[in-house]
């Protein structure tokens, strides 16, 4: 089948099997993006979630030997909910942000990936493929870019004009040749709503982002969250969209055709307390299927703890000093004792006294200290 004939047909099956956007770009090497990431990882940026091998994230044919084309895919996921609950006093609820909703991005898109790819081998049976979905070895937002999905937004997101940056990326590696689309000219132009927005600074230049500053990585990772970024969390649990929030091209942007991505409200804004005893088959069964599970639920009961804190919540107390004085993870204890050091009180003063009596392990012991610390403060 002729090249053109071929992509058009893939184009027309992406648009059956459910894919919003589908572009096409060259395997050739991201010689560009290989120096900014060698800068990045220079600057102290990274996450430590990416592949470490420069050379895989930037050489497609490191993937798939014989690597001609890149088919890239996007699909919309919903910004708004329906009877969404609300926190009280006594009921206070977190929040997993938009790109957690529904079932895992991750398994959708393979799922639309693996159908066109079928699509393809229907036509050119001895095709070779490989599909990424955010856990791959290339960078899905510079295929996205380079396949005119859209443009590398200065939150780093990648933008549409049609679904803004609420969209999951994805993409398939094939030694077929299918002629490539050519990247989209628009842009954020003089708009710097997302750097200024950003309550870290994490952002530190147009498409430039120090990930250890950022609230959506912080959340995920399972260490003590430095104090200083506490009070900024809110009531996240999972990730953190400031930075989409504010762009002009996400506003009034809302997609519900994907059913797989509609949020369950009591499951994306849980209640908090009940988070922090449940047990690890609870999680599973309730959080399982969500990619906001997939670092397990240490983050996130880490994050439900510093929610209950930032908002002084006195019923929760007896959680916390359960925690606090059983918990056998430092974090999960250290946490604690910050929490119930905000939210003060007679029972929770007693608790720090006595667990710094006990407590052998030193980060939890500094928590402690610096709890009553604050104790002195609010008291003296």
């Amino acid at each position: 089948m002729e090249a053109e004939t071929l992509k058009q047909f893939l184009i027309a099956e992406a648009k059956d099997i459910g894919i919003d956007k589908v572009g096409f770009a060259t395997a050739d090497p991201f010689t560009e993006l290989k120096e900014r990431l060698m800068r990045h990882r220079e600057a102290g940026f990274e996450s430590g979630f990416e592949e470490p091998d420069l050379d895989k994230r930037t050489e497609p044919f490191k993937s798939l030997p014989g690597a001609k084309t890149i088919i890239a895919i996007a699909l919309a996921y919903p910004t708004r909910m329906e009877n969404s609950p609300q926190s009280h006093p006594g009921e206070r609820r977190g929040l997993f942000c938009r790109a957690s909703w529904g079932v895992d991005y991750h398994h959708v898109l393979r799922q639309r990936l693996e159908a066109l790819k079928e699509k393809l081998l229907e036509k050119v049976p001895d095709a070779s493929c490989e599909i990424m979905v955010d856990t791959g070895a290339l960078s899905d937002r510079a295929v996205a870019e380079r396949a005119g999905i859209g443009w590398s937004g200065k939150n780093t997101s990648i933008i549409t004009e049609e679904f803004g940056s609420w969209v999951y990326l994805g993409e398939m590696i094939t030694d077929v040749w299918l002629p490539p689309d050519a990247p989209v000219t628009s842009g954020c132009g003089d708009c710097n709503a997302c750097i200024e927005a950003c309550p870290t600074g994490a952002l530190v230049g147009p498409g430039q982002l120090n990930s250890q500053a950022c609230l959506a990585y912080l959340t995920q990772t399972k260490g003590f969250l430095a104090k200083e970024y506490r009070d900024l969390l809110g009531n996240y649990l999972y990730g953190f969209e400031t930075c989409q929030a504010v762009c002009p091209y996400n506003q009034k942007k809302n997609t519900s055709h994907h059913p797989e991505f509609q949020p369950d409200p009591e499951q994306v804004k849980p209640l908090l307390r009940p988070l922090l005893t449940i047990s690890n088959r609870e999680f599973r069964e309730r959080f399982g299927v969500m990619a906001g599970s997939w670092r397990g639920k240490k983050p996130i009961q880490r994050n439900a703890i510093i929610a209950l804190g930032k908002v002084r919540d006195h019923t929760a107390v007896p959680e916390l000093v359960q925690l606090l004085e059983t918990d056998p993870r430092p974090v999960i204890r250290g946490t604690a004792a910050w929490a119930l050091g905000r939210i003060r009180g007679e029972i929770a003063l007693q608790t720090l006294q006595q667990a710094l009596s006990l407590e052998v392990d030193e980060a939890v012991r500094s928590e402690i200290q610096d709890a009553l610390k604050e104790e002195v403060i609010e008291f003296g």
